[in-house]
């Protein structure tokens, strides 16, 4: 099928199914062309717990497609590519958290969103790129403890001083591929261009960023500035919509920085998706409720 064949079939399908399409900005183009909402992972959280359709078809990584089950237990979440797993997530189990606690007793968890439903259910309170700093101000603690990503850690930690991290040691392969060099060459290449990085990234590369961002603060940084280039410190994905909403301006990606899983969703998948009703999130009812209660607990501070 065309991709004009495909687009108009899956129309169909959602009407027939009142279905909707989150899509992760770091999706492949023809993905992110059939999306109702696109957007990082706190909007598509907000857009999950928002819509009235009754299927959600979730393209991204596997956390994400939990996260939206978590916020709609009485909707479908389909996910077209069952195999779009998150590096991330994998380093931190929900047994090795219980560890974790144990061996700092009375600080609460605070668990990026890049992480498995059982480690939500291990936690306090979520947290996503966009609103870490936010979460943490809201607990008025002095300390606390800090999973999966270290190098988010490590950057929400330098904007609230005055709390102490406890830190796991998990990161994202993808954003840790992002070094000094890599931006210096690219600035060389492009010297008018602002640099804007992912929180994820090492903080020796945060400390040369014009800005650090989640990929939704990109996406307005794209729109609001006056630059007329920007290089971007993440997953090369979010360039093709960046330059579908501004095409005045320039956005370069660095070499490498592509994250596979990513990529694994294709067209073809959320059109057999949606035709065969797969694969269906399912998340065990001991661990859903205490996860939920970590994700909504964010949702709730807007």
């Amino acid at each position: 099928m065309t991709a004009a064949e495909i687009s108009e079939r899956v129309a169909q399908l959602k009407q027939e199914r009142n279905a909707v399409i989150l899509v992760h900005n770091y999706q492949i183009p023809e993905v992110q062309d059939l999306a109702d909402y696109l957007g990082d992972s706190l909007g598509l959280s907000q857009q999950a717990a928002e819509t009235d359709a009754e299927v959600i078809v979730f393209c991204g990584v596997h956390f994400m497609a939990q996260t939206a089950k978590l916020i709609c237990p009485e909707k479908t979440v389909l996910m077209p590519e069952p195999g779009a797993g998150c590096p991330m997530a994998d380093m931190v189990t929900a047994e090795a958290l219980v560890d974790f606690k144990a061996e700092h007793p009375g600080a609460p968890v605070v668990t990026y969103v890049n992480s498995t439903a059982e480690v939500k259910a291990e936690s306090d309170i979520c947290c996503t790129s966009a609103n870490s700093v936010r979460v943490v101000e809201s607990l008025d603690v002095e300390r606390i403890i800090f999973v999966p990503d270290h190098f988010l850690g490590t950057w929400t930690q330098a904007q609230v001083p005055d709390t102490e991290f406890i830190l796991w040691g998990g990161f994202c392969p993808t954003h840790a591929r992002i070094t000094p060099e890599l931006v210096a060459e690219a600035r060389a290449k492009y010297p008018d261009a602002a640099f804007v990085c992912h929180p994820e990234c090492r903080p020796e590369v945060t400390a040369i960023a014009d800005a650090v961002l989640s990929t939704g603060g990109m996406v307005k940084f794209a729109r609001e500035t006056q630059t007329r280039e920007v290089i971007l410190g993440t997953e090369e994905g979010i360039a093709y919509r960046l330059k579908q909403e501004n095409p005045d301006k320039e956005f370069y990606t660095l070499p490498g920085i592509t994250c596979p899983n990513m990529k694994m969703t294709t067209a073809e998948k959320v059109l057999a998706s949606l035709e065969q009703m797969q694969y269906p999130i399912e998340i065990e009812p001991e661990v859903s409720g205490r996860a939920r209660s970590a994700v909504e607990r964010m949702l709730a501070l807007g």
